[in-house]
């Protein structure tokens, strides 16, 4: 009876079956991004607020006995090997690349126990100082929600990609609080389809995650303040752009060298050990190396007002090794990307240029500025995403006043790294070396 309804309703409105089919079919679609968008987010944020809890209890720790650290990150990578091994079918995640694979190749490469997988091990990855973030375990986790979601019902299987896209741009929302950065990381980062029902289900994804996340889990990840800017700064805003896209082309290239130089082991043990003791040593003399470094970068805050150019000597120590960090983080086994470390790159390379130019020019730079504005340009340069940072680095501000700087480090910052190296950690292949 609701059938005949329906299709007498169809025919008063001169609706053809071809067309109530297609309709059906975008709701469908619609619907589906909506509940991956909704089950995104609580991966996302949950993954957030866990991950936040212990990595502050184990610093609380390291501060009453340094000597942990020398432990903590060996019991993580050996939990994160145990788990790869008796759980998740004894294979390495892969990050991005396995979410790229899903779109671009026609085999399911984000099988359902990839969403566990990439959540406890980026969990424990940065719990237990693996000097990386949540963010790629996270898009990984959130991306395979997707994938699951257009399996599950038949005909939503040709919408996979859209569906994948949906996930992993709520995830990024749910993270930063940042919709416009979730819905440009879709599009910058993995496809560049122009559908309309795609771009409907990436928003209506987007727009779910964001909604759960600011009335739920919403929380400001720093806390700083940003009054405006001057023109005068304009060139040296260029120098930082520069300079943060050779930062970014210096962190790929450690990220893949040290992957290439651990995989050359075949000995787990051999890589677990010395990879974890590699760390446990650079984080002993710089703790600002722990995990995904977030404290780091709200210790910068704190000297923005009156940063001392004696801190110039620690501050360049710790931007020089925290790729290295993270690259032996990824190459001995740990779960994540380099989101989170382009972001502590930035800060502190935007506080070390303001410092120098401050201190030997006297230019009367405003640090707390170019402190933001390194943060958008080294994680523009590092995932060749310049409008997913700006746009995301004005969410993490909440505000908009330094956009034009930002766009402007961020555009530079891409085109210098990618004229170094032509590919990013996400889009780099052994036979175009």
């Amino acid at each position: 009876m609701q059938a005949f309804l329906f299709r007498a309703c169809y025919n008063r409105m001169n609706i053809s079956p071809y067309q109530v089919k297609k309709i059906r079919r975008v709701v469908a679609v619609l619907m589906a991004a909506a509940i991956t968008g909704v089950l995104s987010a609580l991966v996302a944020d949950t993954l957030k607020v866990i991950t936040e809890h212990y990595e502050s209890i184990f610093l609380e720790n390291l501060h009453h006995n340094r000597y942990l650290i020398f432990i903590i990150p060996l019991i993580g990578l050996t939990t994160i090997q145990m788990l790869r091994y008796f759980l998740f079918r004894n294979k390495a995640n892969k990050g991005i690349k396995e979410v790229l694979d899903t779109i671009n190749k026609n085999g399911n490469t984000l099988p359902a126990y990839k969403i566990p997988s990439h959540y406890f091990n980026g969990l424990l990855t940065v719990i237990f100082g693996g000097s990386t973030g949540i963010e790629v375990s996270t898009v990984v986790s959130t991306a395979a929600i997707g994938a699951l979601s257009s399996r599950k019902v038949s005909y939503l299987r040709k919408y996979r990609t859209d569906l994948v896209c949906a996930g992993l741009a709520a995830g990024v929302t749910a993270l930063f609080n940042a919709p416009i950065a979730g819905f440009l990381f879709a599009f910058e980062v993995f496809t560049k389809r122009r559908s309309k029902l795609h771009t409907a289900s990436v928003i209506t994804a987007v727009i779910a995650s964001y909604l759960l996340t600011r009335f739920f889990f919403y929380k400001q990840v720093f806390e700083f303040n940003v009054t405006g800017w001057r023109s005068e700064a304009f060139p040296y805003i260029v120098l930082l752009g520069v300079l943060a896209g050779i930062n970014s082309a210096y962190l790929t290239k450690s990220v893949l060298f040290f992957k290439k130089f651990f995989s050359s082991f075949h000995n787990d043990y051999i890589r677990i050990i010395g990879g974890s003791l590699i760390i446990s040593t650079l984080i002993f003399f710089m703790p600002n190396l722990y995990g995904e470094g977030y404290e780091g970068i709200k210790h910068v805050f704190l000297h923005v007002d009156a940063p001392s150019i004696a801190l110039l000597l620690p501050l360049l120590a710790v931007l020089l090794l925290k790729p290295i960090a993270t690259s032996v983080t990824l190459g001995a086994g740990g779960d994540g990307g380099v989101f989170a470390p382009s972001l502590f790159i930035g800060a502190f390379l935007g506080l070390i240029v303001s410092m120098i130019l401050n201190h030997y020019f006297n230019l009367g730079l405003i640090p707390v500025n170019f402190v933001v504005i390194g943060m958008a340009a080294v994680l523009s340069g590092s995932i060749h995403a310049p409008f997913t940072s700006i746009f995301l680095v004005c969410a993490l501000a909440d505000n908009y006043i330094l956009f034009i700087p930002i766009v402007v480090a961020s555009l530079i910052s891409k085109w210098v790294a990618s004229k170094i190296l032509p590919y990013s950690v996400y889009t780099y292949k052994p036979n175009r070396a």
